[in-house]
């Protein structure tokens, strides 16, 4: 969720940090704040606010020094002020940290540290931390730094990614993960630390992913890893396998942007070597390990949040359609507090853009406990749900930047489709006859997608109206329903419009009620099976001077006698409708948000990589 910087080397300190912070930006944050071992003193800033304003508050200041840390914080305990930003100290300034996740015994240990004598400063549960290191490393004047992280680590309950900054031990760093994600990158003579690779990715691309009760202690020279219990580790050096050009606008205006524009190529990567038409195969070298657990599944759960649910809902249909296998799909949040039935046959799929969503964890941490086959579906190579599920497919989209998803969710669905193509050939219910035919339909996606990116002049304009409204309604059916609610949660998440997602026919059970000349609705109404159906829908919400935008079928220009707008797609098949249906709604809401002055990728209140509940 937040962003975490830290680095010791030769290199000019204000510059790697803050450059890091800068690629970490579109985690979403509300303060930032830096912290230097400068000549056996800690030099400490923090600003509310913007990392702008961290850089104009350190124009001219030296902050050249050995080792530094540095981070972008998104509020949970305690408001977002210069005070509760991070780095936090201890009593005596000695040491400072930077902490991610949250404390859940803090006010217990709270309590205790007032009662030592400790005062405090802020309102955060971090805090704590930097107090309870203080006490170890002043009980003993001889107790290294990682000792006393790791001493004072077993006293919080909670999950943390944390750096700690010693000015009694210049030139290192030590840092421990157990819930929130933590990467180490390997130079020459510098090591860093991040809370993602690409706060260093343009200083190196060799990488060690901190396992979760796991502590490093890093030097410009070296490195060493162990477990909370002491335990030398180790840890395998990786390569970050994509390109720094992925993390650049590359001439767009916003990240979003250039992210919708990327997704032919992103459905493309998301099938290549996996998708054989011709020999009528669909290869997920993923999964082959699991293929009698896929062949003998009677029930699939899937499990995830936000925009990975809605692309789950799309799979829910497609697995019942091609395997004819019942399929639930749940919230995270909802499934890890529940009191799931996990009878015989039943396989979880975990499925998230970051790998790192907290609940999704949680609940893939359940099933695992009650022995039932987990198997994940990433965007993020070696993130905790990669390393901890039993098999899984990667996207391979790329970072996505934007804290709006876009491409993670038709990549998502292009991979679940797949999923769901190799588990009917599999246990034989989907004949081979028609597996070809979605094979054919399926390679031609992204050329579609394509075409309806080339033509989007109309949805600014569009746009214009859309953004003088508060209230938005969307509705769709069958595979559509999905992208209504997807659709929905994009134009609520980056222009503050209030939107709702139905199915069509639900409109006659309560949001009827809602429809005037000044709510918008937007219909997905494809030439598919269902079309007949919503065309019914649209005059009821015609009967009641509704303002209506249709995703249409190309080809059917009777549609534009019932809309005020129509936004045509091309015609596919209706089960991949949704990965062409969702551009325009994409487009939709990033052109209103830009009409109304919002920040498109850095949406309030949001982060990009939810790691808290």
């Amino acid at each position: 969720m937040c962003g975490i910087v830290g680095y010791v080397g030769p290199k000019p300190m204000k510059g790697v940090l803050l450059s890091g912070l800068r690629r970490l930006e579109y985690r979403g944050y509300d303060s930032a704040g830096i912290a230097v071992e400068q000549d056996d003193k800690l030099l400490l800033v923090k600003v509310t606010g913007k990392i702008h304003e961290l850089e104009q508050r350190l124009a001219g200041v030296d902050m050249e020094g050995s080792a530094g840390i540095a981070h972008t914080r998104w509020a949970t305990h305690g408001e977002p002020n210069d005070a509760n930003a991070h780095p936090h100290t201890g009593c005596n300034d000695r040491i400072a940290l930077v902490h991610n996740g949250i404390i859940e015994n803090y006010q217990a240990l709270r309590t205790l540290l007032l009662e030592r004598g400790h005062h405090f400063s802020t309102k955060t549960d971090t805090e704590v931390l930097a107090h309870l290191i203080e006490e170890y490393l002043e009980k003993d004047e001889e107790c290294p730094l990682d000792d006393a992280v790791r001493l004072a680590l077993q006293e919080v309950d909670g999950t943390f990614g944390v750096v700690v900054i010693d000015h009694n031990n210049p030139g290192q760093l030590v840092v421990a993960r157990r819930g929130s994600p933590i990467v180490l990158g390997v130079g020459e003579n510098e090591n860093f630390v991040g809370s993602d690779s690409a706060a260093f990715a343009e200083h190196t691309r060799d990488i060690i992913y901190l396992n979760d009760d796991e502590i490093a202690t890093i030097t410009a020279s070296d490195y060493t890893v162990k477990t909370l219990q002491d335990e030398v580790c180790n840890p395998i050096v990786e390569e970050i396998t994509w390109e720094l050009d992925r993390i650049e606008k590359g001439g767009f205006d916003h990240f979003m942007l250039k992210e919708i524009h990327e997704q032919p190529q992103t459905v493309e990567d998301a099938m290549r070597g996996r998708v054989h038409p011709d020999l009528c195969e669909v290869k997920l070298g993923g999964l082959e390990e699991v293929h009698d657990i896929l062949v003998s599944a009677e029930r699939i759960i899937f499990t995830a949040c936000g925009t990975s649910w809605h692309a789950c809902l799309v799979a829910r249909r497609l697995i019942e359609d091609f395997v004819r296998i019942p399929v639930e799909v749940e919230y995270a949040s909802e499934f890890r507090y529940s009191r799931p039935v996990f009878n015989k046959g039943t396989v979880l799929f975990a499925v998230s853009q970051s790998g790192e969503t907290a609940d999704t964890l949680a609940a893939l941490r359940l099933a695992k406990d009650e022995g039932i086959p987990v198997l994940g579906v990433v965007n993020s190579v070696g993130s905790t749900i990669a390393r901890e599920t039993d098999a899984g497919v990667y996207l391979h989209a790329g970072p996505e930047i934007g804290v709006a998803s876009t491409k993670a969710f038709t990549s998502q669905v292009t991979v679940l489709s797949q999923i769901a193509l190799l588990m009917g050939r599999l246990n034989g219910r989907l004949s081979k006859k028609r597996c070809e035919g979605i094979l054919h339909e399926i390679v031609r996606l992204p050329g579609k997608i394509r075409s309806i990116l080339d033509d989007t002049g109309s949805i600014s304009e569009i746009a214009e109206v859309f953004g003088r409204v508060n209230n938005a309604l969307y509705l769709g059916r069958g595979y559509n329903f999905p992208v209504a609610l997807e659709g929905a949660l994009k134009l609520k998440e980056i222009s503050y419009i209030h939107a709702e997602g139905y199915p069509a026919a639900e409109m006659k059970h309560g949001p009827i009620a809602l429809i005037d000349d000044d709510m918008p609705v937007v219909v997905l109404a494809p030439g598919d099976q269902i079309y007949p159906k919503v065309i019914s829908n649209i005059e009821e919400i015609r009967a009641r001077k509704g303002r209506i935008l249709v995703i249409a079928t190309e080809g059917n220009e009777t549609i534009r006698d019932l809309a005020d707008w129509v936004i045509f797609v091309p015609k596919t098949l209706d089960c991949f409708y949704p990965l062409l249906t969702v551009i325009p709604l994409q487009l939709l809401s990033y052109y209103v948000a830009v009409a109304r002055g919002c920040d498109v990728d850095q949406p309030r209140n949001l982060a990009k990589s939810v790691t808290v509940e």
